[in-house]
């Protein structure tokens, strides 16, 4: 292949990549994925991030190494586990974890050693020189111009020498206070320091030549410090030269003749210079500069103080912390300027002190509850009338009355029954009716297998597989054990019949048999003991005869036949193996399960698991819980019982679920409604539904079905009070998402704040007794709450202030108690197989958990808390160690059949197996512990499968690897990809894939045929209508009568000769047609007949075939859930999403794509769907396309743990204070504020974090203050409810009103003519441009800018603000950035100084007597003014307080013990630049719609996904609407320009994007 060729590829590539980088989704692996991964960071990119560092000066090592351990320091905090690789020497290094040896300090070391080959190296050097130059007949002075004399290169190594001695003598708090000199080198040092720092690279290499030293290598991140040898040298050639003469102080003295002397003997080759006088020569090492020392001072930090707070949560919160803070006195003109001001004339009609409507008024309402239109209330109907239908088909179950009830007295339903109790009358009907009901169901079923059961019998006689399946059809609806027992012994001996035949005439046997006569052997034996009678067991003694196990045949049934004659007699039918392995190997997922048989009063139509009956428990005592349970396991249970609970004690308790996604929000909504009838008054209504597109009675149900950011709306609202306090418990579902970067500190708030008891839901938590004891400690701070509460009610009632409320919350009898549950028994085992392509098909191979381990991993961890294996995986496992170790001890002990679990069992249960899967476990640790480590890495090989690569593309063998999962009969399945695209194209490509295969499978003339038969009924319907005009123009003729109904047969034997032609082979579709009935189905269409994606689902439909992520409506979603849980579709693609609680059960879960979102976490949710409970017996998992090192991951690694998020923004803080200042009950207000400020689960049990913490809540309220929206007293002004409305935007929010505040707006919204209400196209453009970047801000990468690539439609890249708005801005970003630089200076003084002069991961200390008695010392370091809230650390390179006023601070430069960086500061900058200093410019996605009204455009030209695109929009159009919504709230003026312009906005916007 040429160039040309290789330049195409090249192209091609760099487009793709142009193509995609714009769509990524930027993704912090700090917080995802920090600890499912383990991370191997390339060195060099590490070392090349941090000397990039804004604040970083070339020579200064030590704040080098600063930066790096930051970095690192920040993944170990987080939990990560990491390597740190230089590829270059493929080795990685350790150096910063290390303990280091002690001996020799590696700076005197490198100091002399370097020194000197320096010298000598350049006297050879200069002799080279002299000689090359007396050859050719130079100009040696014009030669030595360039380059320093032998004598001015041993003045620059004593200088160095000097600067060392200062490193090793100097702590870091005095070297922090440098002067800093910005004079550079000249060139003729330039060479020399060069060829001393390859001198001191050479040693460092070779440093093996100093091991019998003993070096103290701790401080080998300090060995030079540029700046300061700058510092030394300016002194010498400058001050000392005019008369400036300073001692150097015995001890560095001494040092420094000591290094110098130790320089002059390594040089030996000729006579180096006395230690003093340091400067015997007069040539300038320093450039001259008209300001050589970089004043500090030159622009200072105003020390602005803090304004005193009159508040009772900020004294509760840091009080504290007030006594130790500078406040400014009340006749401060900053405290003066607080007083309100308009700013210009034209904004005295702003009433911005107006209370404004909340998010849930502005919520779009689905239906008007009030209405009695008859259009409405159809719609209504038909809404409910779904509902009931998708409800069902997530679990069919009838609605179930609900009557309210006085709530009775608690009853241990754990208690053993005393028999003797008294029994009332009705209970003797009630029980005496469930006998006779119980009895005629009995007799029912009687009958009906009677009438079944020939034709059975008949069908198992010809074919044992198809008349078993249809038996088992009839016991899944069969509810009477007797006649279930008789029709398990019917299959019993149809199965023995079948099996002697087998065995007569074949010579390898078809174990299926005898595994479906072991099948009823189970069913009879381990559930139906109490029926056997003797005959029967005879019966099953003989059948286990027949199969090889006379042993156990003996146990059940002993004989008197002689043993000998039995085996000779029943040798042919044995299975070839022990029953125990035979059960294990071929009936692992038969094994019985250990169920409770008992019933539980409390629930109907099932009989709850012991785990469960613990929930049951905690709702009956009103506790709260967390509960840990993998998906599928029934622990949604318990919610529907609280939910039941609360509807029976009363019409105004609420229950209150809140789950992750809207598509959740939907199914349980659906669940309710199907679940639940009440009759309740007018008005009010039993389900509810809010989300931020829309809302259904919300605030009239008994059970609301919401979101977190929408219930934490309703909690923070201060006139929602009086609904919140109906509250009576809280569900939270998918409890681990308090674990996710976006939106985690939501559901914090949410648990801290509310007061009634609440169930928390997960089946992923690595630490849930983390979060359960912080859990506890918020309800431990309520029932203190609620008891001061309680007590201040009964002084206010005795005392005749407080009036007698309907309903006292407090007496509700309440438990502050919160239970852990744990299950971690799944009901189906999971089985992995990796998928690979092998001659263009594709092959599937069974892949063992424990090859996903290794002998370390087994030794620092153990084995995984959630690696489980199959009874067939143990049976594999314990075969595999015996053929490794011959001579392995315990083999005997551990074989399947002599297992002490196993013996004598007919009924091997799960327990038991589970019991044998541990002892493996245990023996396979303590080979790696106890010095066999060897061959338990050779099992642990052995058990891997071959790592099969190929070059197929595995994208166009999808639907090949589908097609060979249906023969394998394993779907229905869900395929998870991560991308949007993918997930539709992969749909798409099986549908075509589809119509290929049909198109090849019709007959040559078939396509002829339907267009010829579709003419015919064409002509035959206009004879109709012709003969219908005949009709009724003459009388009725017999004989056209006759004519009519010819045509009409004629018309109906076409439609089915064509329908016949045009049906879908059953081979060509995934589509159930059985499932569903047609006008179902046309019913489910009808829905998504106007949604952007409906048409595309109806047709992948009709295949059986569907997608699902998130940029799909609502409406669409329902229809691939509601469709695949019926059984219609069978193959869904999708993303993580769906695993997010969505009810959609499988037998087989796919993992398509690779992907860096493809975690621990996401493995664990997207597998656990795999299995449908009382479906299938077995999940299987598959892997498809992902490399074999990241299946081992994924099943090894822990989920993350719940550590928490930064939980406070100012906007919070504005909100909280709104809800303090404005409910209706302050006192209760002021408790649920206080909870989220102190109850933060990051800062639990940590006391440095709740510092930081009430750090960060000061500057806000002090932040607030200033800007005008709070007042001393912590009362709201000012704009702040439009603040607190953009909350979702912060800090675009506080910009937007700062434009608002300047008139900005005003200036630019001029209508087109005096006295016009209406504005041209080029201000709604330039308004759309100013919101676009406050509000619609997605980054594009740099590199983007410079592609070649045509825009058709839109113009991509968003202009600037106009220069009014950057002006202001920029104006805004610089008094934040000063008030913030205010802040961290009169908090500097609360940082830990110790920890601050050590590095913070490998904790080397920089501390030590300052150095007293050197004039030199203190004429250099005497900066200490101004260097307040930087690190010490990142002082050395000359950065001072100063420097927090500069835009873009880096995070690091601040103390690092205030735990406060810049990134918490409320600033939007204009600009943002990547790590290599390149401007990223903004998608110009809104604007460019606003202008061309297309998603096409978007897609094509802004590079987003159509989904994604038109989330955004809707987004951006909510954002608009709140804004003219809460302008036209403040403002009395009708006519203002400002409203008008964002009035017209909203409508011109949302009218663009529902047409499309």
């Amino acid at each position: 292949m040429g160039l040309e060729e290789h330049m195409m590829i090249l192209e091609k590539m760099s487009e793709l990549i142009m193509n995609a980088v714009p769509k990524a989704q930027y993704s912090s692996l700090f917080n995802d994925f920090v600890e499912s991964e383990f991370f191997l960071i390339d060195g060099d990119s590490l070392l090349t991030t941090c000397i990039c560092e804004k604040s970083l000066k070339q020579g200064q090592e030590l704040h080098f190494f600063y930066l790096v351990e930051c970095y690192l320091m920040d993944l170990v905090s987080k939990g990560g586990q990491f390597a740190v690789v230089f590829f270059k020497a493929c080795e990685t290094i350790s150096l910063l974890k290390q303990f280091w040896p002690e001996g020799s300090d590696i700076r005197r070391v490198l100091c002399v050693t370097s020194c000197s080959l320096s010298l000598r190296m350049y006297h050879h050097f200069l002799e080279n020189r002299m000689k090359t130059s007396s050859d050719q007949k130079t100009n040696i002075q014009e030669v030595e111009s360039n380059c320093l004399t032998l004598q001015e290169m041993e003045d620059l190594c004593k200088l160095h020498c000097l600067s060392v001695v200062f490193l090793l003598h100097l702590p870091l708090s005095q070297r922090a206070c440098a002067r800093f000199i910005t004079s550079h080198w000249t060139k003729n040092v330039q060479t020399p320091l060069r060829m001393k720092k390859w001198c001191e690279h050479f040693i460092l290499s070779n440093m093996n030549i100093f091991e019998f030293w003993n070096l103290n290598l701790i401080h080998l991140s300090d060995l030079n410090d540029e700046l300061l040898l700058k510092n030394i040298a300016f002194y010498y050639e400058n001050e000392n030269v005019e008369g400036l003469h300073l001692n150097l102080g015995d001890v560095i003295m001494k040092d420094y003749e000591h290094l110098w002397n130790t320089v002059s003997k390594l040089v030996r080759k000729f006579t180096v210079g006395k230690p003093f006088p340091l400067r015997t020569t007069e040539l300038s090492f320093l450039e001259k500069n008209s300001s050589p020392i970089k004043d500090t001072f030159k622009k200072k930090v105003p020390n602005l103080g803090f304004i005193s707070m009159s508040s009772e949560v900020v004294d509760k919160f840091v009080g504290d912390l007030l006594k130790d803070l500078p406040f400014l006195k009340s006749d401060d003109p900053i405290v003066t300027s607080l007083v309100k001001q308009k700013e210009f004339d034209e904004l005295v009609h702003w009433h911005s002190h107006r209370p404004l409507s909340d998010d849930y008024d502005r919520t779009r309402c689905q239906f008007d509850e009030k209405s009695r239109d008859p259009r409405h209330l159809r719609n209504v109907q038909k809404y409910n009338a779904f509902q009931q239908f998708y409800g069902n088909s997530l679990e069919s179950v009838s609605p179930k009355l609900i009557v309210t009830q006085a709530v009775k007295p608690k009853r241990n339903f754990n208690a053993p029954k005393n028999k003797k109790t008294h029994e009332t009358k009705a209970e003797i009907i009630a029980r005496e009716n469930k006998k006779r009901l119980f009895a005629k169901e009995e007799e029912k079923e009687e009958k009906k297998w009677n009438a079944l059961s020939f034709s059975i019998e008949e069908e198992m006689k010809e074919n044992l597989n198809s008349g078993i399946n249809n038996l088992e059809d009839f016991l899944k609806s069969c509810k009477s054990n007797s006649v279930t027992y008789r029709v398990e012994m019917v299959a019993l001996n149809a199965c023995l019949k079948a099996w002697k035949e087998h065995c007569q005439g074949e010579t390898t046997k078809d174990l299926n048999i005898a595994v479906q006569m072991m099948k009823r052997i189970y069913s009879l034996v381990g559930k139906y003991p109490e029926l056997l009678q003797e005959a029967d067991r005879q019966l099953i003694a003989r059948c286990l005869k027949y199969l090889g196990f006379a042993e156990l045949a003996s146990s059940l049934y002993p004989t008197q036949v002689a043993e000998d004659d039995i085996k000779k007699k029943t040798d042919k039918y044995s299975v070839g193996m022990g029953p125990v392995r035979f059960q294990l190997q071929y009936m692992g997922h038969y094994l019985i399960r250990d169920e409770r048989k008992d019933p539980d009063p409390r629930v109907q139509n099932f009989i709850p698991d012991t785990w469960q009956r613990e929930l049951l428990d905690v709702v009956d005592n009103n506790e709260s819980a967390v509960i840990v349970a993998p998906t599928s396991s029934g622990k949604t249970y318990a919610s529907y019982y609280c939910m039941e609970k609360v509807l029976k004690e009363s019409n105004e308790g609420v229950v209150v679920y809140v789950a992750p996604t809207k598509a959740l929000v939907n199914q349980v909504a659906a669940t309710v409604h199907n679940r639940f009838t009440k009759s309740l008054p007018n008005g009010e209504a039993l389900c509810g539904v809010f989300t931020r597109d829309y809302r259904h009675d919300a605030l009239n149900c008994q059970v609301l079905i919401t979101v977190p950011a929408c219930f934490e709306i309703l909690l923070l609202s201060p006139h929602r009070q009086a609904w919140v306090k109906r509250i009576r418990y809280v569900i939270f579902d998918e409890v681990h998402c308090l674990g996710g970067e976006i939106g985690a500190e939501v559901w914090e708030h949410l648990l801290v704040m509310i007061r009634c008891p609440f169930l928390a839901l997960s089946a992923t938590i690595s630490n849930p007794e983390h979060l359960t004891e912080w859990l506890q400690s918020v309800k431990s701070y309520w029932k203190q709450e609620d008891k001061t509460m309680r007590e201040n009610t009964a002084f206010k009632r005795n005392a005749g202030r407080c009036t007698k409320s309907p309903k006292d919350y407090f007496q509700i009898e309440e438990s502050y108690k919160v239970r852990l549950v744990l299950y971690g028994e799944r009901y189906n085992d999971l089985e992995k197989h990796i998928c690979s392509i092998k001659h263009r098909d594709v092959c599937f191979e069974h892949f063992h958990p424990c090859a996903a381990l290794t002998t370390d991993h087994i030794e620092k961890y153990g084995f995984p808390c959630d690696l489980t294996l199959s009874p067939r995986e143990t049976v594999q496992l314990y075969d595999t160690m015996l053929q490794f170790w011959e001579s392995w001890p315990r083999a005997q002990e551990l074989d399947p059949e002599k297992f002490i679990h196993f013996k004598d069992k007919i009924v091997i249960r799960k327990l038991d197996a589970r019991k044998y899967e541990e002892s493996l476990k245990a023996e396979l640790t303590s080979w790696v512990k106890n010095g066999h480590a060897e061959e338990a890495k050779t099992v642990l090989k052995n058990l891997c499968p071959d790592s099969v690569f190929s070059s197929e593309n595995t994208v166009s063998m999808f639907p090949l690897l589908v097609e060979k999962l249906r023969k394998m009969e394993k779907l229905p399945a869900l395929f998870f990809l991560f991308n949007l695209e993918d997930v539709e194209r992969r749909a798409a490509s099986l549908r075509y894939f589809l119509l290929q295969k049909q198109a090849m499978q019709r007959p040559p003339k078939a396509d002829k045929e339907a267009h010829d038969l579709i003419n015919k009924i064409r002509k035959i319907r206009k004879s109709i209508e012709r003969q219908k005009t005949i009709d009724e123009r003459s009388l009725k003729n017999p004989r056209k009568m006759d004519q009519k109904l010819i045509y009409e047969a004629e018309h109906n034997n076409l439609l089915k000769i064509l329908e016949k032609n045009l049906e879908i082979p059953e081979e060509c579709t995934y589509a159930n047609q059985k499932a569903i009935d047609a006008e179902t189905l046309q019913m489910v269409f009808d829905r998504v007949k106007f949604t952007r994606k409906g048409a595309e689902l109806k047709a992948l439909a009709r295949r059986g075939i569907g997608y699902h992520h998130s940029s799909l409506s609502f409406k669409d979603k329902q229809l691939v859930e509601v469709l695949f849980r019926k059984g219609f579709i069978r193959v869904v693609t999708a993303t993580g999403t769906l695993a997010l609680g969505i009810n959609m059960p499988c037998k087989s879960v796919v993992f398509a794509q690779n992907s860096i979102y493809l975690d621990a976490l996401n493995y664990r949710q997207m597998s656990g769907r795999a299995g449908r409970r009382g479906q299938d017996l077995m999940g299987d998992v598959y892997f498809f396309g992902i490399p074999l090192p990241k299946i081992e991951k994924l099943i090894k690694s822990n989920v993350p743990e719940l550590r928490g998020q930064f939980p406070l923004g100012i906007t919070l803080v504005l909100r909280l204070m709104l809800l303090a200042s404005k409910a209706d009950d302050p006192e209760d207000a002021k408790a649920k504020v206080l909870s989220v400020l102190k109850h933060s689960l990051l800062s639990f049990k940590q006391p440095r974090i709740t510092e930081l913490l009430k750090l960060y809540f000061l500057f806000s309220f002090q932040f607030l203050v200033k800007q005008g929206y709070l007042d001393q007293e912590g009362k709201p002004r000012g704009f702040a409810g439009l603040v607190s409305h953009l909350h979702y935007h912060e800090p675009s929010n506080f910009v937007f009103v700062s434009f608002l505040r300047k008139g900005l707006f005003h200036n630019l919204c001029q209508p087109t003519r005096k006295g016009s209400k209406h504005f041209s196209q080029d201000v709604m453009e330039k308004l759309v441009l100013v919101l676009a970047n406050l509000f619609g801000r997605r980054i594009l990468p740099a590199k983007f800018q410079e592609t070649t690539i045509k825009f058709y439609q839109s113009k991509v890249f968003l202009e600037d603000l106009p220069e009014d708005f950057n002006d202001a801005l920029h104006e805004y970003n610089m008094n934040v950035t000063k008030e913030f630089a205010s802040f961290l200076l009169n908090v500097a003084k609360l940082a830990d100084m110790k920890q601050e002069y050590q590095l913070p991961l490998s904790k080397i200390n920089f501390t030590g007597k300052e150095c007293e008695d050197s004039e030199l010392v203190s004429h250099l370091m005497s900066c200490k003014e101004g260097r307040v809230a930087i690190s010490p650390f990142v002082c050395l390179s000359g950065n001072s307080d100063s420097d927090l006023l500069q835009p873009n601070t880096p995070n690091h430069v601040v103390l690092r013990t205030i735990g406060i960086d810049h990134s918490r500061a409320p600033v939007l900058w204009s600009q943002t630049f990547d790590n290599q200093g390149r401007r990223m410019p903004l998608n110009a996605y809104a604007l460019d719609f606003y202008k061309h009204g297309s998603l096409t455009g978007l897609v094509q030209d802004n590079r987003l996904h159509e989904g994604a695109a038109y989330d955004l929009l809707k987004d951006f159009a909510l954002t608009i609407k709140s804004i003219s919504v809460s302008l036209r709230e403040l403002c009395e003026d009708e006519d203002d320009n400002v409203v008008l312009a964002f009035e017209q906005l909203s409508k011109s916007f949302s009218e663009k994007l529902d047409e499309v």
